[in-house]
């Protein structure tokens, strides 16, 4: 996502910068009910919380926040960075080198509100303390981190609209459908067509440039220093990392038997590492520049 951001930020801003019998029948009965009483209250609230969109005239939307992991960067992507009003602790946090993009072309986050933590973990005393007040909230990842969003939208009487992040991976369309999703709220349905045209016509051509190179002639490449829920150390790795795949680089760390989180997220042996022995190394910004902010490394 890094790389995409850059690319995005780029294009937009120039030089700017761009998760027995009888009584085993009886308990099966049991259980199969809590689970499905669990799951109605769980779609309950999602759909509670995606329902508010519909409740929402885009005309009228001139005032939102974002919560949750991402979620800010996917409305940068928008261009509808003038209708933020507040956002999370991270954003403020003072920084030597921020290594997000969306963040580095828009210094203007850092002086706004906060109205909670970050991951989702917001505060609706101070939500309703805001002004100009937020029409919508948009969050993403819902129940799973943070704040409930049904909760938040009835603390507050603020439209709550639920967002899937996804990813540039097998992911993407939940990744699209968000864009699309928040664009239609705020009329920028346009915006998030061409943002999702860029990102698709990208893939394309970094595919065909690479597409006829051998396979005993491709390279191998290892990312460490991903970052997960927070800054993590040189061994943590994204197996499934989006842009090998692009241009065709083999991952040592990917591993057909990994699905879900381990995907996204995994942290490797240094033996393994160096047992690998990738023709390329790359690391994470936003580890590497945790690594010098706190130790001193060539910043100072």
């Amino acid at each position: 996502m890094l790389i995409l951001q850059g690319l995005l930020m780029r294009k937009k801003h120039g030089a700017k910068l761009m998760n027995f019998r009888l009584r085993t029948k009886c308990w099966k009965f049991h259980w199969s009910g809590i689970v499905v009483a669990a799951l109605l209250v769980v779609f309950s609230q999602y759909s509670s919380a995606m329902a508010a969109s519909s409740d929402v005239k885009t005309e009228q939307v001139k005032h939102v926040i974002c919560s949750g992991a991402g979620c800010l960067r996917l409305l940068s992507y928008l261009g509808a960075e003038d209708l933020v009003v507040a956002v999370d602790d991270m954003e403020s946090k003072r920084r030597r080198f921020d290594a997000r993009p969306y963040a580095l072309a828009n210094p203007q986050f850092k002086k706004l509100p906060i109205f909670g933590q970050f991951r989702g973990h917001d505060n609706p005393e101070l939500i309703m303390t805001l002004e100009p007040r937020p029409q919508v909230i948009f969050k993403t990842y819902g129940s799973s981190m943070g704040f409930d969003p049904a909760e938040l939208e009835e603390k507050t009487g603020i439209p709550v609209v639920v967002l899937r992040y996804g990813n540039l991976g097998r992911l993407r369309p939940q990744l699209f459908a968000s864009l699309r999703k928040m664009g239609q709220i705020l009329g920028r349905e346009e915006r998030a067509e061409e943002v999702i045209a860029f990102i698709e016509d990208t893939i394309k051509d970094l595919q065909h440039r690479t597409k006829d190179i051998p396979q005993k002639a491709r390279r191998s490449a290892f990312v460490g220093g991903v970052a997960f829920k927070g800054p993590h150390g040189f061994q943590s790795t994204e197996p499934g990392y989006p842009p090998f795949s692009f241009v065709n680089v083999v991952n040592p760390a990917f591993d057909t038997t990994l699905s879900g989180k381990e995907l996204s997220q995994s942290n490797v042996s240094v033996e393994m590492i160096l047992k690998w022995d990738p023709d390329f190394l790359f690391l994470d910004l936003c580890r590497h520049f945790s690594l010098t902010v706190r130790r001193g490394g060539f910043l100072n």
